[in-house]
């Protein structure tokens, strides 16, 4: 589907949906599409602040619609039964308000879908209403508009705009924050292949949750001496899942801090000693993270899927070709072998889908 397609399905899809929209209402989800919220999140605090007054606001045991994907890369979160804690809320919002945005020129594009919507007579209002609308918001530079009253008489909009590519993250968000509202810490596992965007994950993560501790898997291969022909013979093996245990794992779960020596991949020898104090969410990523060795000390583990296509594109994209030899060769088989050994995608409480 080519975006002009796209946008006019979108558009006809808002009229179904709300039948009681005005032309300023398209015009909000046309700027919402391109331009997402940046221009809302100026102050955290307030942000924050203002966020918890409309929770409070809705009313008590009311629903609302899942997200709602608008015509680009951004989506409506409606705030009725979103699952997340309000502070995780407003930070997917405050990270979705980032550069970069979309730019006047695509707005137009989109506005010319409209125009000749309405000149088909396949809206709800005539081509002349809609075209002094798109004319006087374009003579004033295209701002930022409110819905219109006859739309917030009608369905009370109480949302926030996230980057559509959050929303298959919402379920992993949602159980984190129950968890986190139930515990005093929680250790949590990424497992899954190369490239599906376990590193990735694992910082934004920490961007959402600020009292967060990131541990990498990659710190923990075996040393060389320890290549026995045994130890890579057993699924899992080629990680040094003892000293992970020993090093990690067990002091997070007696809330002590945790020291050990990261593996140098260059070197291959441990390198200078870290030390990290547990925090509220520690988080653990990595393949190999829930080996049944490891697996009974996370309070949550999340298996990344990733499509053997994507997987491949983006190895290439990243690795110049001795790497990808590697990657191709030795350690997605190696991975292969010891997630189907040990039922890992089966065995973990979420599944996170791998997206372009």
């Amino acid at each position: 589907m080519d975006e002009r397609q796209a946008t006019t399905e979108f558009l006809l899809a808002q009229c179904r949906a709300y039948p009681a929209l005005r032309p300023r209402d398209l015009l909000k989800a046309l700027h919402q599409s391109v331009f997402g919220c940046g221009h809302f999140v100026t102050d955290e605090a307030e942000g924050l602040r203002l966020l918890l007054e409309e929770l409070a606001s809705l009313p008590a045991g009311a629903e609302g619609p899942g997200p709602e994907l608008l015509d680009g890369p951004f989506c409506r979160l409606h705030l009725r039964g979103s699952g997340l804690a309000p502070r995780t809320l407003f930070r997917l919002f405050a990270l979705s308000a980032e550069p970069p945005a979309g730019d006047a020129a695509a707005l137009e594009e989109k506005l010319l879908c409209l125009l000749d919507l309405a000149r088909e007579g396949r809206l709800p209002f005539s081509h002349e209403e809609t075209a002094r609308a798109v004319e006087s918001w374009r003579e004033a530079g295209f701002p930022a508009c409110r819905h219109s009253p006859a739309f917030r008489r009608a369905y009370a909009p109480a949302y926030r705009v996230i980057r559509r590519e959050y929303v298959r993250l919402l379920p992993l968000l949602a159980a984190l924050d129950r968890l986190l509202a139930e515990r005093e810490r929680v250790t949590a596992a990424l497992e899954g292949g190369s490239a599906a965007g376990k590193t990735t994950l694992a910082a934004l993560l920490a961007r959402i949750y600020p009292d967060c501790n990131v541990f990498h898997m990659d710190d923990f291969f075996l040393r060389p001496e320890q290549r026995t022909e045994a130890r890579l013979a057993d699924p899992g093996g080629n990680v040094d899942r003892e000293r992970f245990l020993e090093e990690v794992l067990l002091p997070l779960s007696r809330g002590e801090t945790v020291q050990y020596r990261p593996y140098n991949c260059h070197t291959q020898t441990l390198g200078g000693p870290a030390a990290m104090a547990p925090r509220v969410l520690n988080v653990v990523e990595g393949a190999y993270s829930t080996h049944p060795a490891l697996a009974e000390r996370y309070d949550l583990s999340a298996f990344l899927r990733v499509s053997p296509e994507l997987q491949r594109a983006r190895i290439r994209k990243r690795n110049d070709p001795a790497a990808q030899a590697r990657f191709f060769n030795t350690w997605i088989p190696l991975e292969q072998r010891y997630f189907d050994a040990t039922a890992a995608e089966s065995r973990c409480d979420l599944i996170v889908e791998v997206e372009k």
